[in-house]
């Protein structure tokens, strides 16, 4: 069974950091990871990947401030979030993108504010 575990989440004043985790299991063929957010009232947002082979790629909106990673047994992908603010605030969903299908988080809430 797929199991996809984050944590990480929580307050923090603007300017503030975080780190993200998830943590997945019985995933087969994973091709990349993700972190995806979704405030309310807008559409859900890429926010990094990294794909098998360690690629990373950002959304424009964090770039310079957010650095995804993964441990070496690739069974865990981290979102270090830096220099945070309120638009950061969210639900943060880790994305497992396998050959047959993506798998979901349940979601961490971020909130941002002061």
């Amino acid at each position: 069974q797929v199991q996809l575990v984050e944590s990480g989440g929580g307050l923090v004043q603007p300017g503030g950091s975080l780190r993200l985790s998830c943590t997945a299991s019985g995933v087969t063929g994973l091709m990349a990871m993700e972190w995806h957010r979704q405030a309310p009232g807008k559409q859900r947002e890429l926010v990094a990947g990294v794909k098998r082979g360690t690629l990373a790629y950002y959304g424009d909106s964090v770039k310079g401030r957010f650095t995804i990673s993964r441990d070496n047994a690739e069974n865990t992908v981290y979102l270090q979030m830096n220099s945070l603010k309120p638009e950061d605030t969210a639900v943060y969903y880790c994305r497992a993108n396998a050959i047959l299908r993506d798998y979901w988080g349940q979601g961490t809430q971020v909130t941002v504010s002061a």
